[in-house]
């Protein structure tokens, strides 16, 4: 089995990890889950974050071939398009990003004409390739309906999907997710390989712990997750994702990271004044 070299980066604004892996073979990368910095007090956006990955990239003369988003971010911005721009490659999503987008269209119209900017939407079970190695889509919604989860070799890349085994798993609540499809989505990534290393979006860093960990492996999930290790049944999962999403609060970047993030990360135009400006909806339930 061919497997990646993955280098993480992690942005702790947003306790956001973005992987990077490479076909060391051909030199060929993608780039999973990048993200663009963002101050809601004073609107001002930086891309230091996105700037790490690309000096790696040109450190390692790599060719980008894909910049994949596991899903619609609700706590980050996606740095996607200003990756692209500077170092190519295409921008993926899951296919059913179109039931998120419809989740949200009581808050955020679509407007009329506008592409959403991703270059493709992967379906479950789609192989696509980094140089040389394989790549195969999992569709596994719960946490948002277009989550997926993309294994390359030894390698997953989750999303929000799992977290630490010290930490547990995504929340369900926000519009199209579903504890009992977590569930569902979470046990077969769990049926992959016990050895199959799985790279994280988020680290949170649970108590009694003092670093922030992007990685983990089926076997740790099974026998240690917190929240749905070996034992744990679906309905007490449900029980318990249930109660604990009750008492979290919204996140703070959710409503400026979704409008801008089911379009590929792409910015609104200026306004006549030159300036762009994000929607704040009122009382929008």
């Amino acid at each position: 089995m061919h497997a990646p070299e993955v280098t993480s980066f992690f942005d702790e604004a947003t306790n956001s990890w973005t992987h990077v892996a490479v076909d060391r073979a051909t030199r060929h990368a993608a780039v999973f889950d990048p993200v663009l910095g963002f101050d809601a007090a004073s609107g001002r956006i930086d891309h230091a974050a996105a700037d790490a990955v690309l000096a790696f990239v040109e450190r390692e003369k790599l060719t980008v071939d894909w910049i994949v988003e596991t899903h619609v971010h609700a706590d980050h911005l996606t740095a996607a398009p200003y990756l692209r721009a500077r170092c190519g490659g295409r921008i993926g999503i899951g296919e059913h990003v179109e039931a998120v987008r419809s989740a949200f269209a009581h808050v955020f119209p679509p407007a009329a004409g506008d592409g959403d900017g991703f270059d493709h939407r992967f379906t479950d079970g789609e192989t696509w390739h980094i140089g040389s190695l394989e790549a195969r889509v999992m569709h596994t919604p719960g946490h948002t309906p277009a989550c997926t989860t993309h294994v390359v070799g030894d390698a997953a890349f989750v999303g929000d999907t799992l977290f630490m085994p010290d930490y547990g798993t995504a929340r369900c609540d926000f519009p199209g997710g579903d504890a009992r499809t977590l569930y569902r989505s979470i046990r077969r990534v769990l049926d992959l390989p016990a050895s199959t290393r799985l790279f994280l979006c988020h680290d949170y860093k649970a108590p009694g712990r003092d670093r922030f960990v992007g990685e983990t492996t089926v076997a740790a999930e099974r026998a240690g997750n917190v929240h749905v290790r070996d034992g744990v049944d679906e309905d007490a999962f449900v029980a318990m994702r249930t109660a604990r999403d009750a008492t979290l609060a919204v996140p703070k970047l959710m409503l400026p990271s979704v409008q801008v993030n089911l379009r590929a990360g792409r910015l609104p135009e200026p306004a006549a004044n030159g300036v762009r400006y994000l929607q704040l909806p009122l009382d929008a339930g």
